[in-house]
């Protein structure tokens, strides 16, 4: 089978190419690299650099037999989607919007996107599951709610079978080492408190010990990244064989805190990592949890590697064999 994952040399996405391969797929990687590395590329797989703005590129590409679309090439800074919102327009939104009139145009039947939890805001209940009302509360979050009713409407008047794919906080590193290729200018909690531990920044800052959780910081459930893979290949064979879309959440349903990944991260690191506390961030609840039971029930999908130990071996495994010195060359 083959398939086309669009941001494939990104962060996540790299880690889905790698079990597509895995799998025995023949896989084309479409990248503009803003954002993905080339080191992030693997031999087996195809590479094409092109944006999905440019529609030129985009449909001949698209133009070339594919049983299948991933896509994950979105912009995904919250903080910074609601100062550049028309930068996440563009690229979000018509982006994706040029995707699927390039698969409706080659009759591709199945696209696996990468969505989001910030499509539900502000929790109203715990854990959270896909029932829960979809209020986000950051420009990001719209994008991806919005992209998600475009893929309903073009179900219905295109038949292009889809996934959405919520995702909570992904984090770690392929375990078996694979994958090296840094995130650029991280702002998720694991990847600092990696450079802290690293010694490429000077602390890593918690915002707000006041909550009411167990240590008084802020607790959000994080995914190991291979485990994200695992579920965009086992939902495109579930479309496959039950002929039906599907949207869900991908989570671990168990919260770490922000004190439990830093104190964790100093004993597997053996580095000091210093914190510092100051003041909440406005808007930052103070527990997401997710609830993942549908992914369970309809992919046979589970959290194998979302421990706190797990993510934070994996993660420090790239972190500490690769200098600052050649983070910055990249």
């Amino acid at each position: 089978m083959k398939v086309l994952i669009i941001g494939g040399a990104g962060y996540i996405g790299s880690h889905v190419a790698r079990r597509f391969l895995d799998e025995g797929f023949q896989v084309c990687v479409l990248d503009n690299l803003s954002l993905g590395q080339r080191e992030n590329l693997f031999a087996e797989a195809e590479f094409v650099e092109g944006d999905i703005l440019d529609t030129v590129t985009l449909e001949s590409v698209m133009a070339r037999g594919w049983d299948a679309v991933v896509h994950l090439a979105a912009f995904k800074a919250a903080g910074e989607s609601m100062v550049k919102p028309e930068k996440y327009s563009v690229n979000n939104i018509t982006g994706t919007l040029n995707i699927l009139n390039a698969m409706a145009k080659e009759g591709i039947k199945y696209l696996v996107f990468s969505s989001s939890a910030a499509v539900y805001g502000e929790p109203s209940y715990l854990p959270i599951d896909e029932a829960h009302p979809a209020h986000p509360e950051n420009y990001y979050g719209f994008t991806k709610l919005e992209i998600e009713r475009f893929l309903a409407w073009y179900e219905k008047l295109r038949g292009i079978r889809f996934s959405a794919l919520r995702y909570f906080n992904a984090a770690g590193y392929d375990p078996e080492g694979r994958i090296r290729g840094l995130e650029k200018n991280p702002a998720n909690l694991l990847p600092v408190i990696m450079e802290a531990a690293a010694g490429w920044r000077e602390k890593v800052q918690v915002f707000g010990n006041d909550y009411p959780t167990p240590d008084g910081t802020g607790v959000r459930d994080y995914v190991h990244v291979t485990d994200l893979a695992e579920a965009h290949l086992l939902s495109l064979k579930y479309m496959m064989d039950a002929g039906k879309s599907l949207t869900v959440n991908l989570g671990s349903e168990q919260g770490i805190s922000v004190l439990q990944m830093i104190e964790t991260a100093r004993r597997i690191t053996g580095k000091p990592i210093p914190a510092e506390i100051v003041g909440r961030r406005p808007g930052d609840p103070a527990k997401l949890v997710a609830s993942s039971a549908m992914a369970g029930k309809l992919l046979g999908w589970k959290a194998r590697y979302s421990d706190v130990e797990t993510l934070i071996r994996t993660a420090w495994k790239v972190y500490s064999q690769i200098s600052r010195q050649a983070v910055r060359a990249t």
